[in-house]
């Protein structure tokens, strides 16, 4: 699944430098991922870098976007130019 940040995002900044994807950007309100960018990490970490650095706890697994690990790494290598 691709990750979301809820409203609960302060902006504090700390996410979207870590994002390998460039799939965080600054939203009208809040931080937003693009689920079309989101791997969720896999092929570069092991677990998303931008849940580790976030200090309030805000970015759930999207609904809205179901993947499995095979779907994820296919993405990934996609947006690296591997496939």
């Amino acid at each position: 699944m691709a990750l979301m940040i809820t409203d609960e995002c302060i902006n504090c900044d700390v996410c979207e430098p870590e994002c390998p994807n460039g799939a965080i950007s600054q939203g009208e309100d809040i931080y937003i991922i693009d689920p079309e960018k989101c791997t969720e990490c896999v092929g570069h970490f092991d677990t998303p870098q931008c849940r580790e650095v976030c200090p309030v706890d805000c970015i759930p697994l999207n609904p809205n976007y179901v993947e499995d690990k095979d779907q994820l790494y296919a993405k990934y290598q996609k947006l690296s130019g591997e496939s």
